[in-house]
């Protein structure tokens, strides 16, 4: 087995990349949403200043059989790193994981990261036993929350839709929520940076403690060019107070063409704002406007710390239903 620094500039190396981790993505998983080879290379070589991504694989002879991807944080947090490691299925058992995983940390200890993280997707009926846990358990990791992976389909009926908007008028006076399609408004950008920031703060994170995230303009711009460059279109709803600050958002993701799934990021209310339904008032919005410019459109995928109650009620009044964990783990060097 040899192990090498991936070049994402290189179209072959990175079909492969692609095939490994799409097959690694999807074992015992057939109800999670695909990402074409398309939509994954222009996600891998879109800019963000916020963070540098290390790339290794394993080939057998000419063949990719696993890869391991480290994301560095750069303005914020520095002292963790996220770690990825995939095999390709038939070549499990063999030791591809672990020296994966050895050579990525060995990049990100050699940066300076003294918290390592890592998540994976396990179905809610083995979270005790799943070999992903046993395979993080054996080298030092331990479980530090865990986010309950839901899924919404769609359309949603319009009646729901209603009384969801009906709740929310009752205490979401003096608030306009609104909608944006694409880059979002220069007027509103920076509060908007600001609530984003926080909300590595406030979500959930079981036992491992986040810094404010810095969200500025410049990386904002650089999610919409890379959701752009993967034929998606991102909405954001917020609301807004009468002098123009963002108290809370919703960031929900839909292809233009081609799959049927989307996929809802984070919604977050400002410290401030919180008490009047917003984030039942944007999620709503949100959802509403999605499904009425792309009716094609049959799920929307989330998921949320299983400690986090508010956002749940919200999810489980907007019809999503729970589908799968997503285990997060950390070892501290």
């Amino acid at each position: 087995m040899d192990l090498r620094r991936i070049d994402i500039h290189d179209d072959a190396v990175m079909r492969d990349l692609h095939r490994v981790v799409d097959a690694a993505r999807h074992v015992d998983r057939p109800d999670a949403p695909r990402v074409t080879c398309e939509e994954y290379v222009a996600a891998v070589r879109a800019p963000d200043s916020g963070e540098r991504a290390e790339y290794v694989a394993a080939y057998d002879g000419d063949t990719m059989v696993g890869a391991a991807i480290g994301f560095l944080f750069l303005l914020d947090n520095t002292d963790k790193a996220w770690l990825n490691v995939c095999v390709d299925p038939p070549h499990r058992g063999h030791g591809v994981g672990t020296a994966l995983l050895g050579r990525i940390t060995d990049v990100a200890l050699a940066d300076g990261r003294t918290e390592l993280l890592a998540d994976a997707k396990i179905p809610l009926d083995r979270l005790d036993d799943h070999p992903y846990r046993t395979f993080a358990e054996h080298r030092g990791y331990t479980q530090s929350n865990i986010e309950v992976v839901r899924h919404l389909d769609l359309p949603v009926d319009q009646e729901r839709l209603a009384q969801c908007s009906a709740l929310e008028r009752e205490s979401a006076d003096g608030y306009r929520i609104e909608t944006f399609v694409g880059p979002f408004p220069d007027e509103y950008a920076e509060s908007l940076c600001v609530l984003l920031g926080q909300l590595a703060v406030d979500a959930p994170t079981g036992d491992v403690d986040f810094e404010e995230e810095v969200m500025t303009p410049e990386r904002l711009t650089e999610r919409y060019e890379m959701v752009t460059a993967m034929g998606r279109e991102l909405y954001e709803s917020v609301a807004l107070t009468s002098d123009g600050v963002v108290a809370a958002q919703s960031t929900l993701v839909a292809p233009v063409e081609g799959s049927r799934y989307a996929y809802q990021w984070g919604t977050f209310v400002h410290r401030e704002h919180r008490g009047h339904r917003l984030g039942l008032a944007v999620k709503t919005a949100n959802l509403r406007a999605v499904q009425e410019r792309h009716p094609h459109l049959e799920r929307v995928t989330t998921q949320n710390a299983e400690t986090n109650a508010h956002m749940i009620w919200i999810n489980e009044l907007l019809g999503f239903r729970p589908v799968e964990a997503s285990m997060e783990f950390v070892r501290r060097v």
